[in-house]
Formats: C-alpha cells, sequence, structure tokens
C-alpha cells in the first residue's frame, strides 16, 4: 500500500489519568490502520462503534474502544481522520500509541501539525488556526470569548473584506496601466485615491486600540512599584490571596519581578511585584531595579505606592510614574490617625488613587474593585473584531504605509501607484494566509500542542 503523505497520530486529550483518552490519527492510512487494530471494517462516517483493539504484532489486548471515521474531505483536517476514545490509563493509551507506531507509514504528529494540515486544506485561515490555539489555552472567559470569535472568522472577513477592496481598486488602476489607448476615465489614480485613503483610515483606526486584544490573549500587565518599605510584597500577596512574595522589614529583599496570573472579573491580569526603587551601591539590587523600571515602562497599569505617613510628599524617582497609566496607592494608612487625602493635591492625570492598610485588610475590597472596573473598561470587546498578536499588526502596519506611499504617487507615477496597493493587499494577505505565508507557518504553529 502507498500513500502520498504521511499519517500522523497523537493522544489529542490531555496527558494524565483520566476516564477517557483521545487518540486522534489524520492522513491516508487511518483507516487501514483502524481496521489493522480492530480487525474489523471501518464503521460509516461519522457514527461511533465499540471495537476490541488488538497489537498487530503480538495479538495482545490493548482495550475495548469507541471509534469513530471522518472521510476526507469532510474532516477537522481535510484527510481521513480516526479518533479513538479509549480508557484513559496510562498503560493503555502508551499501548495503543506503540501499537501506531510500529505500522508501517504512520508516525507521530508534530506540534500544531493537525491545524497546519486543516490550513493547508483550506479548513482554516491563519488567523481562525489562531484563533482555535488562544481557545486551548483560554484560562479566563473573556479570553474564550474572543478566541470563540477568531475562531469564528470575525478577523478573517474582517481583513478579508478590505483585501476585497483593494484588489478592486488595484484592476482599475492596473487597466488604466495595461490599456492606455483605450476609452477609459482620466486620471483612474485620482478617481480611487478617495477609496484607498479612506480605507487606509479605517486600517489605522483599527490599529488604534490601546493593545486590547493582544492584552487580552496575553493578560493585562499591571505592575507594583514603590521604594523599598512602600509595601509592595504585602500589596501583592493581599491581591493575590496568597504568600507568594516574602514580606519583611528589611530593605530590598525583592531582588526580581514577581509575577501572577490573576482572573480579574472574567479578564486575565498579570500582576508583577518589582524591586524597591531606591539609590544603590549594590550590582545585584541595582539590577533588580533596573528591571523593575523596565516592567514599569512595559506596564498597561502601574499601581504606585506610597506611605501613608511620607503623604503628601511624593518620593521624587516616583514622581515620573504617576501618569494616565497609573493609579496612587497610599498604603499603610494604620500608621496615620484620622488619615485624609485632600484631593487637590493628588497628581493631575492618574487614574485614581486608593488607600489601603493590608495590616487591618482596609480598602483591599474597594481596590479590587476599582482595578477590577479598570480592567474591564481596558479589554471590553468592541462591536469590531480585536487585534490579537504582533504578526498581525505588523502586516497592517505595512499596509498603512504602502497605502500612505500610493498617496504620494497617485497622479505621478501611475506604476507605482499600483504598485503600492498591490503590496498592500499582499501584506493583508499574509494575515489570513492568502499569499506569502510560507516564512510564517512556522512561526503560527510552533505553540500548539501535540496532537492539535
Amino acid at each position: 500500500m502507498s500513500f502520498e503523505t504521511d499519517t500522523i497520530f497523537a493522544l489529542s486529550s490531555g496527558a494524565g489519568v483520566a476516564g477517557v483518552a483521545v487518540v486522534r490519527l489524520s492522513g491516508p492510512a487511518s483507516f487501514h490502520a483502524l481496521e489493522s487494530l480492530s480487525g474489523k471494517p471501518v464503521p460509516a462516517a461519522r457514527f461511533a462503534a465499540l471495537r476490541l483493539l488488538k497489537d498487530q504484532d503480538t495479538g495482545a489486548r490493548l482495550d475495548e474502544a469507541l471509534v469513530l471515521a471522518f472521510q476526507g474531505p469532510a474532516s477537522f483536517t481535510g484527510e481521513d481522520v480516526v479518533e479513538l476514545h479509549l480508557h484513559g490509563g496510562r498503560a493503555v493509551v502508551s499501548g495503543v500509541l506503540e501499537a501506531l507506531d510500529r505500522m508501517p507509514n504512520l508516525r507521530p504528529a508534530e506540534a500544531g501539525e493537525y491545524s497546519r494540515r486543516a490550513f493547508e486544506h483550506g479548513k482554516l485561515d491563519l488567523t481562525e488556526a489562531e484563533g482555535l490555539n488562544d481557545l486551548i489555552h483560554a484560562q479566563t472567559a473573556a479570553q474564550r470569548e474572543q478566541a470563540l470569535r477568531q475562531m469564528d472568522g470575525a478577523l478573517r472577513a474582517l481583513y478579508e473584506d478590505w483585501r476585497g477592496r483593494l484588489v478592486g481598486h488595484l484592476a482599475h488602476l492596473e487597466a488604466d496601466i495595461d490599456f492606455p489607448d483605450e476609452d477609459l476615465p482620466e486620471g483612474v489614480a485620482g478617481a480611487v485615491k478617495p477609496n484607498i485613503l479612506s480605507l487606509r483610515d479605517e486600517i489605522t483606526q483599527h490599529l488604534v486600540d490601546g493593545r486590547r486584544g493582544e492584552a487580552l490573549r496575553e493578560g493585562y500587565r499591571i505592575v507594583i512599584m514603590g521604594e523599598p518599605n512602600a509595601g509592595k510584597s504585602t500589596l501583592l500577596n493581599a491581591l493575590a490571596k496568597s504568600d507568594v512574595a516574602i514580606v519583611s522589614d528589611e530593605e530590598g529583599t525583592t531582588r526580581d519581578a514577581i509575577e501572577v496570573q490573576l482572573d480579574l472579573g472574567g479578564f486575565p491580569v498579570r500582576l508583577v511585584d518589582t524591586a524597591g526603587v531606591r539609590e544603590s551601591s549594590g550590582a545585584v539590587e541595582q539590577e533588580g531595579i533596573r528591571r523593575a523600571l523596565k516592567r514599569a515602562e512595559e506596564a498597561d497599569l502601574r499601581l504606585v505606592l506610597v506611605r501613608a505617613d511620607d503623604w503628601p510628599v511624593i518620593p521624587v524617582a516616583m514622581e515620573r510614574w504617576l501618569d494616565d497609566k497609573a493609579m496612587l496607592v497610599l498604603t499603610q494608612t494604620d500608621r496615620t490617625e484620622m488619615f485624609h487625602v485632600k484631593h487637590e493635591k493628588l497628581p493631575k492625570g492618574i487614574v485614581g488613587v486608593s488607600y489601603v492598610s493590608a495590616k487591618n485588610d482596609h480598602g483591599l475590597d474597594d481596590l479590587f474593585k476599582t482595578l477590577a472596573a479598570h480592567v474591564s473598561d481596558a479589554m471590553a470587546p468592541r462591536e469590531a473584531p480585536s487585534l490579537t498578536r504582533v504578526r498581525h499588526r505588523r502586516s497592517l502596519e505595512e499596509t498603512v504605509d504602502h497605502l500612505t506611499r500610493f498617496a504620494d504617487n497617485a497622479g505621478f507615477d501611475a506604476v507605482l501607484a499600483a504598485e503600492d496597493v498591490r503590496m498592500a493587499a499582499r501584506a493583508l494577505g499574509r494575515i489570513t494566509g492568502r499569499v506569502g505565508v510560507e516564512d510564517v507557518l512556522d512561526v503560527v504553529f510552533s505553540d500548539f500542542c501535540i496532537g492539535k
């Protein structure tokens, strides 16, 4: 028996002991492999059948399993697919995988290979494949919703609409170049210029989204910063509801960033405790402070901590960080009697102010609610689908650059103007996988799980 491509197999369900484990095969030898394991014909497509599976070499019984067959192209990958629903014990799963590995023309799947084959057979575009991967890794309700929306083709529809409009404009520009003696309207480039610039503005607006979709995928970054002993580690522990950081009166105990993943109102948050910012002669502490400042620059929101008994004096090292991406948190309010803040003394433009005492558990619930509201407002889904990856952003920025050059060339050089539109359409096509994606396929599928 000869096969045009390899047939792959892998455990597609989670590793470890479970009630049911699913092994998936995809490729032209899938049905033959099932017949070899069961000694019976393949059941009708999409109908489950109970089969006793045996090792074809030794005759040893492996499991009594439910098996399903999906005939290509009506399958996830577009190829013949078999699913073996096994009992989830390690001995069962390893026995079946070992038996498959000894069969000719079969090999273990690589990470993301099922989804890559689905893409290559036109079952998914790249944005839908990325949405599938995001759904597998989703940890919060908001991440799940965004991934499902992308899997349903929301981004593909938007980007393909833009690309289709550009291709239509390009056809008019090329007709003007190829048939200059025909009875075509004068100044085609000038005529389509307003429509192309309007499209450029749509794409630009899509780019100006405050990293909403990317933050939802990766987690909204909240960095806790302040001088030593301002209560950063205590606040981290309180918000995380766990002793993840060492709390000590000794200065400089936090030397590196400590990161905690939180589900804040259904949205993913990366909460980071950093080294206390101060003048230091120690090389290790200096490196910790450098990393703290780098994290502060990359943060979506900074919690700038100032001790209540220092208020209203703000440490000089903290002043530059109190902007529209910062919330002032006055800590250790239990040390000050009748603590009160005059709002006219607050720095202008900050997100807000909170007063807390972790020792007395005062103000923490209010701070938690304030953060949840802020994160929800920053990452709540919009009507239009959001950018979710740097790869998309770079291609869209390239598209905008080409369309800006078109605006400069339209009316002066028809050939260059048409080439600018062509390159813009290609940049859009790379996002969904319509054109020139060979160099990005490994990147897209490299972080998939084995068996997906």
